[in-house]
């Protein structure tokens, strides 16, 4: 059998068309099993082709390539700095068109999302995105989070999908980051507040609200927004179940509640038992908004 190396060199003479499908041109489902068995260490001119080729099985509804073998193998590469400043950007511009593709599966959009959130990682380490690149990843970030409305999580045969968790992810990566300041991080939070309480009524089951919490909590932990910003937002938050007619007596308003309490109660966890001053500093609005809740 041919070696991974020459499979993909061979794939690299190919047309680009041909380069756009799972498994990528002059590879298999052994090869990329292969390659996750070997960590993913290939020369650089083989992990190359594979940045511009993988992308592609973000989208695949089998998750042993989606997730086992391109999220981790992009992941992998961004964590070790092997992917230099160009091809991240390429990378990146490529993973914002997948965000406005039709994803009737619900799998591109999702890890598209988690890929974006390590190549926002790689910007919080090591700066290397210009103010603007850094402001429209923001807007990409908080436009994506406040689409989802694909609530679909785990499924035994298909794997994960969890759209609203890694956008999430990527938000807080970008919160993390102390070159953002308080109207990014504002934008941000908006993005989260729609998806702690969905207008659509949907309740989590998959662990969202814990996800969505932590944006909040590392927001809160740069010390940009003040006291009265955070009491404003979290006190927008009860506000968002609906008509108050509606309390105790309507399926979608009690779906809404939920959601708002398991995110409330995750953030109360984490300030109440955490060191840091401006993480505590969230008690008072969060439970001013636990009360607020009928």
């Amino acid at each position: 059998m041919p070696s991974l190396i020459s499979l993909v060199l061979a794939g690299m003479l190919l047309p680009s068309s041909a380069q756009a499908a799972c498994p990528p041109a002059g590879t298999d489902a052994a090869s990329l099993r292969l390659l996750r068995e070997q960590r993913f260490v290939v020369p650089d001119d083989v992990r190359a082709a594979l940045v511009e080729t993988l992308p592609a099985c973000l989208s695949d509804p089998d998750p042993t390539l989606r997730d086992g073998v391109a999220y981790e193998a992009l992941s992998a590469w961004l964590r070790a700095g092997l992917l230099d400043a160009t091809q991240r950007r390429t990378l990146r511009d490529r993973l914002y068109a997948v965000l406005e593709e039709d994803d009737a599966n619900g799998f591109g959009r999702p890890f598209a999302a988690l890929v974006l959130s390590e190549i926002a990682r790689t910007d919080r380490v090591e700066p290397w995105m210009s103010p603007s690149e850094r402001d429209g990843m923001v807007m990409h970030a908080s436009a994506y989070l406040s689409s989802v409305r694909d609530y679909r999580g785990f499924d035994a045969t298909e794997g994960w999908r969890h759209g609203v968790p890694h956008g999430a992810d990527w938000l807080m990566q970008l919160a993390l980051n102390d070159r953002l300041g308080p109207a990014q991080l504002e934008a941000l939070l908006q993005a989260v507040a729609e998806q702690a309480v969905p207008e659509s009524a949907h309740a989590y089951v998959f662990g969202e609200p814990g996800r969505l919490a932590r944006p909040v909590l590392y927001a809160a932990r740069r010390g940009v927004l003040g006291e009265d910003a955070w009491m404003r937002w979290f006190a927008a938050l009860p506000l968002r179940l609906g008509n108050p007619d509606h309390a105790y007596a309507d399926a979608a308003w009690l779906a809404r509640r939920h959601d708002l309490m398991a995110f409330l109660m995750s953030v109360h966890l984490e300030a109440d038992q955490s060191s840091d001053p401006n993480i505590r500093a969230l008690k008072p609005a969060v439970i001013a908004a636990l009360k607020a809740v009928p």
